[in-house]
């Protein structure tokens, strides 16, 4: 189509091109702008997001725990209870120390069992199944570590929890109340159906229930990371996460793994991490003073054994695969964490406790990191990537 009212004079002409050509580099110009802007603007998103992303790294190295520690003993210590309701009180007494010191695995072994290898000297599980003392206390731990709104789904009815419900509760950061608002929760893949491409519900103790991002096996417990509390939303949504998550990104202890091992060799064997146990500690009347004991580095994976009523002696001479005449041979630190007892014996649940007493504070000084002490402060906060 042809413009309208177009110049009919030579001079008319000449401005008319002059006033066109104007107009398209000014055209030509604000395009070049323009282009130069949205660089501009996506340079300073990257950055923002860079700086975002900075932050939350020393967020998470500030606050976060990368650090493990595990805990060994016998199954046996339930053997000299005098009675069930003891045998599990006992129970819980090894479960409240582990969670006051923030203990992140709790390996029971059969004292009286003994590794298994092939020709080629890997190890094998035994077919011989553990003591009954050893699946109990695992079994008691568990239920003790598991959030009270799901152990009726997954635990049922067993007579080695009939006095569970006498034991003083844990109290640890993730059995939470209702009232509580986290960004983390433990839950329990509901079975519900969901749409095609869907994710999972998932009862994580609240009225609500959240879908999260994965569709998972019914009865599962999962950890999952909420989008927004649960008082931002009518609808809850999440994505399930590692169980190390918490402890990892926000420094929150998040409650131990129990673990079943055949001897006292299997305790060392199956490590569920990676690179197993960098620092491994024995404890023994006969060890050095715990007193003067200082860790030489950091460590990412720190094992502490704890022997029964006749030591750990007695363990290493039931595990007739282990190679070794003396325990302490097997550990990087051989140690007496209470020397000039009073009593002929100290209790194994009581060991435990002075033990982790003197760890601990070699533990926050070898890290250069104190836990906060617990309250709904860290929880709301630290969760929410807020600075403390």
């Amino acid at each position: 189509m042809y413009e309208k009212n177009l110049p009919s004079t030579p001079q008319e002409w000449k401005k008319w091109k002059t006033e066109k050509k104007e107009k398209h580099r000014k055209w030509k110009e604000d395009k070049l702008i323009k282009k130069l802007e949205k660089q501009l603007a996506q340079k300073e998103e990257e950055r923002i997001v860079n700086e975002l992303k900075q932050k939350q790294n020393n967020l998470v190295q500030s606050i976060g725990r990368s650090y493990t520690i595990s805990i060994a003993l016998p199954g046996s210590i339930l053997d000299n209870a005098q009675s069930p309701e003891l045998r599990t009180y006992l129970a819980g007494q090894i479960a409240r120390a582990a969670v006051i010191f923030s203990v992140d695995e709790i390996v029971i072994f059969d004292e009286t069992g003994s590794t298994v290898r092939n020709k080629d000297g890997d190890v094998l599980v035994p077919l011989q199944a553990s003591s009954n003392a050893d699946i109990q206390l695992a079994r008691i731990l568990q239920y003790l570590e598991c959030p009270q709104y799901l152990r009726k789904q997954l635990f049922p009815q067993h007579k080695d929890l009939k006095y569970a419900g006498l034991l003083n509760p844990l109290d640890s950061p993730h059995h939470m109340r209702a009232e509580q608002e986290c960004l983390y929760r433990e839950g329990v893949v509901l079975d519900k159906p969901v749409k095609p491409g869907k994710g999972s519900f998932v009862n994580i103790g609240l009225k609500l229930e959240c879908q999260i991002d994965k569709h998972l096996q019914a009865g599962l417990r999962v950890t999952v990371q909420l989008k927004s509390t649960h008082s931002e939303s009518k609808k809850l949504k999440g994505r399930v996460v590692s169980p190390s998550a918490p402890r990892e990104e926000a420094g929150l202890y998040w409650g131990y793994n129990v673990r079943l091992a055949n001897s006292l060799g299997s305790v060392f064997t199956q490590s569920p991490y990676k690179e197993g146990y960098d620092v491994m500690i024995g404890t023994s009347e006969s060890g050095s003073d715990g007193d003067d004991f200082e860790f030489e580095s950091k460590f990412k994976h720190l094992l502490v054994v704890f022997g029964g009523v006749q030591g750990l002696e007695s363990s290493l001479e039931s595990d007739q695969h282990l190679k070794v005449d003396e325990p302490s041979l097997l550990f990087d630190h051989y140690l007496n964490t209470c020397p000039g007892q009073g009593s002929r014996t100290i209790r194994t649940e009581e060991a435990l406790l002075v033990t982790l007493s003197i760890l601990r504070q070699q533990i926050y000084d070898i890290h250069e990191k104190v836990p906060e002490p617990f309250n709904d402060g860290p929880i709301k906060t630290a969760l929410s990537g807020k600075p403390r």
